[in-house]
Formats: structure tokens, C-alpha cells, sequence
């Protein structure tokens, strides 16, 4: 009699290790674009996107159809993980004004200076998705703008849409440059920005504090 083999129970089958490396390569592929984007643009050709992320342009194809497709999926990759990146601070640091400094710095490793100029690149930015991840992470650097607030740490005439406009302005290199060392700049400006968010406040500002609403009507 033929003993019967039998799969053992922790083993993937076929079909689920194809999707789990579908998964993997549209990881690779979202992760790829947000780093060519923000240092080229988001008019950077494909090819040398799929090549960043070790696949082929078929592969790229078949997760995103096109380049606007690839560009909601990066933009709403970015608001995510920088809105976890939020939460964790606040959550994990005891200090109010230290929990909002680990966010800025993890807000430059997120890249967030690629959603600007993505979202001006024809996305639907009233796609349900997009509006979702807006909502959750302006919640969510407000929360930790309000518990520094609270402390006495941090200024009271600016808001989330101040703090978004000037990280998306120091963390962006200009779109062609090719500046891979850009970094060692942005760290250095980013602390004294940080200095200038502390209270007491030193000047008055002009205007009206910002909201991410008011940078979408801007």
C-alpha cells in the first residue's frame, strides 16, 4: 500500500507563496517609486522604477496599470506610514516636545516631500482612500501638536498644515537633481526648525495658522 504524503501544516501552498510574493514585489515596487519620486518627480520613467525594485516592467504593469495608479498608491503608502510613524511617537515617548521631534525626523525617513507634488500630478485627491488617510494623519500629528501644546513646549499660533508645508519643503530635493546626499542637510535644518517651533515664540507670524484642508484649496 502507497503511503499517502500529506502536507505539513505549517507549509505554504503554491498558490499562497505566489501571493505572498505578489505582495512582496508591490511592496518593493511602491517603496521603489516614493524613493525615485521624490529625488526625480513623479515624471520619472517607469522602467527605471521597476529596475529600483528588482522586477520586471511586466510586473509593474500588472500591480499598476498606470502612473497615476502608482502614484495614489504611493501617495496613500506615505500618509500611512508617517501617520503610524505619528502614533508611535506619541505613545512611546513620555516627553510631549521629544515625541513631536521623533516624528519630524521619522517624517524625512518616510519621505514626505513626495506627497505634494504627487498630489498635484492628477491623483483624485476626493478618492475616499485619499481622504481616509488625510483624516487620520492630520488627526494625528494634531494629537501630538496638542500634547506638546499642552506642555508649554510648543508655540500656539501654528498648526498641522505649518508643520506639513515646512517638512515637505526641507525634506524635497529639486525634481532632476540626483542629490543622494541631501540628507546631511536636511538633519541640520531640521533642528533648527524645531528650535523655532518651541515656545515661547520669538516672532509674530503672518496670517492665520494652516490646516491640511487649507493646503488642499491652496
Amino acid at each position: 500500500m502507497t503511503a499517502t504524503r500529506t502536507r505539513p501544516s505549517g507549509a505554504a501552498t503554491p498558490q499562497h507563496r505566489l501571493r505572498a510574493d505578489a505582495v512582496r514585489n508591490r511592496e518593493r515596487i511602491i517603496g521603489a517609486a516614493r524613493e525615485a519620486m521624490v529625488e526625480f518627480g513623479a515624471d520619472i520613467p517607469l522602467d527605471e522604477i521597476a529596475r529600483r525594485a528588482g522586477v520586471g516592467n511586466a510586473t509593474l504593469y500588472r500591480h499598476f496599470p498606470d502612473r497615476l495608479e502608482l502614484i495614489h498608491h504611493v501617495t496613500l503608502s506615505v500618509m500611512d506610514r508617517t501617520a503610524d510613524k505619528a502614533e508611535c511617537a506619541l505613545t512611546e515617548e513620555p516627553d510631549a516636545f521629544q515625541a513631536l521631534r521623533r516624528f519630524v525626523f521619522a517624517a524625512v525617513e518616510e519621505r514626505i516631500g513626495a506627497l505634494c507634488p504627487l498630489l498635484s500630478d492628477g491623483v483624485d485627491k476626493d478618492h475616499p482612500d485619499l481622504l481616509a488617510a488625510r483624516e487620520r494623519l492630520e488627526g494625528a500629528v494634531e494629537a501630538l501638536m496638542g500634547a506638546a501644546r499642552d506642555s508649554g513646549q510648543l508655540r500656539t499660533d501654528i498648526a498641522v498644515g505649518d508643520l506639513m508645508v515646512a517638512l515637505t519643503q526641507l525634506t524635497r530635493p529639486l525634481p532632476g537633481s540626483g542629490c543622494t546626499d541631501f540628507d546631511r542637510f536636511v538633519y541640520r535644518h531640521l533642528l533648527l526648525f524645531l528650535d523655532g517651533l518651541r515656545a515661547p515664540a520669538r516672532s509674530e507670524l503672518p496670517g492665520a495658522a494652516a490646516t491640511l484642508e487649507d493646503l488642499r484649496h491652496a
